[in-house]
């Protein structure tokens, strides 16, 4: 294993069950991975193999059924997610509430917030009564509104209309310069633009691909062995 100075996140012995009606479903099995500081990761794989998941328990968003998962950087919660937002507040309420949480300058986080996300006056109303565009324009800000060590997204970067989305990368690109990426996308060109290296989800276990091209050639050809008949 690396050092742990060379760390983003360690996973150790990780396993992910669900209880199905008829038994179980075992997404992520018995998964020993470290993730290299230094290099942006795509996670690939079908859908259903757990790579969303993957990417909740990196952020602590869900508990490993067994393992562990030590983060030895300031890691983000998935980019845009806004399961963590209190609904009841409102969304300015929210900012202040997370930039408290991080140690950051209340108001600057605020206004960072407000200005970014272009919500209007539903910002000073509780996020119960946004749509969920709007909901992902304010989790969107406020990932944006934190510096990280380490960005974890889960297909969000499509926020919003055209010119919302370009601002989004924009930004989001502005941040990677100093912080490392550990993404899940469909997109083989979303991927290749922000990883440089990968790792395929099969069979609930990480295989790591230093190289990207690489790792999106062997994907391609197994899905292709997939999909030819025997």
């Amino acid at each position: 294993m690396l050092q742990e100075k060379l760390l983003n996140v360690r996973l150790e012995g990780v396993t992910k069950k669900y209880k199905l009606r008829n038994g179980e479903k075992i997404v992520l099995d018995d998964i020993t991975f470290d993730f290299p500081k230094g290099r942006s990761i795509a996670i690939l794989g079908l859908n259903g193999a757990g790579k969303s998941t993957l990417i909740r328990l990196m952020a602590g968003a869900e508990e490993p059924t067994a393992g562990t998962i030590t983060r030895y950087v300031r890691l983000s919660w998935p980019l845009g997610f806004s399961g963590g937002l209190a609904g009841s507040m409102t969304g300015k309420e929210n900012a202040r509430f997370v930039a408290r949480i991080y140690g950051q300058d209340v108001q600057e986080v605020e206004e960072f917030v407000r200005d970014f996300a272009e919500i209007g006056e539903h910002y000073n109303m509780p996020v119960k009564t946004y749509s969920s565009g709007m909901r992902a324009r304010l989790a969107f800000g406020l990932s944006m509104a934190i510096d990280f060590d380490c960005y974890l997204v889960d297909e969000i970067l499509s926020v919003g209309d055209a010119v919302f989305r370009k601002k989004c990368q924009d930004v989001f690109s502005s941040k990677l310069k100093n912080a490392d990426i550990i993404m899940v996308a469909h997109s083989a060109s979303i991927l290749e633009r922000y990883c440089d290296s990968a790792a395929i989800l099969l069979n609930g276990r990480l295989i790591y691909f230093k190289d990207i091209k690489e790792a999106i050639k062997e994907y391609n050809a197994y899905i292709k062995s997939q999909s030819t008949p025997a």
